[in-house]
């Protein structure tokens, strides 16, 4: 069975755009044969909690089809991290060519030490919000009573404003 999963995108290193573009045909490569996706547009955002030299990101939101389970789909985020150059460091929040973040996975709800969804994060912070609201503005998360768009229009945050950077990618 396949499962309807959300997976932030994220680049500050290099050639964002092609970054990004690069994660997402991984990850549809991922889906079963015909499923459709859904892709947000590319937005630029100020680094959040990163080191001050740390260039603006280009972020995204994808939803694809997904068969297995979470672990198998933290594992092949990894994989596509890897193959798309991010190397791991010992900074927090370090600058990286890719950045991949499960943020929900159908309707599961889990806490373990290597996984938690949906993402503990995702209803605080602009950068995933603006760009889920684009595709999916009427989502209400496991465990949760409000919409994507009501997060996004309630939230308080220090983080500036999005820019679009382009919306078919």
């Amino acid at each position: 069975m396949a499962h309807r999963v959300g997976i932030s995108l994220g680049s500050n290193l290099g050639n964002r755009l092609a970054n990004l573009r690069k994660g997402r045909d991984l990850l549809v490569a991922l889906t079963p044969k015909l499923s459709n996706y859904l892709q947000s547009g590319i937005y630029q955002s100020e680094p959040v909690d990163c080191p001050t030299e740390s260039r603006d990101f280009y972020n995204a939101v994808i939803e694809i089809d997904f068969v297995g389970e979470p672990h198998d789909l933290l594992t092949a985020t990894q994989s596509i991290e890897s193959h798309a150059g991010r190397v791991a460091v010992s900074q927090r929040n370090a600058p990286r060519v890719l950045d991949l973040d499960l943020l929900y996975f159908d309707d599961v709800t889990m806490d373990k030490a290597i996984l938690t969804l949906p993402h503990p994060r995702l209803t605080q912070r602009r950068f995933v919000l603006g760009p889920l609201s684009d595709i999916r503005p009427h989502l209400i998360l496991p465990g949760d009573e409000a919409t994507i768009a009501e997060h996004l229009r309630k939230l308080d945050s220090d983080e500036p404003g999005l820019s679009l950077v382009q919306s078919v990618w």
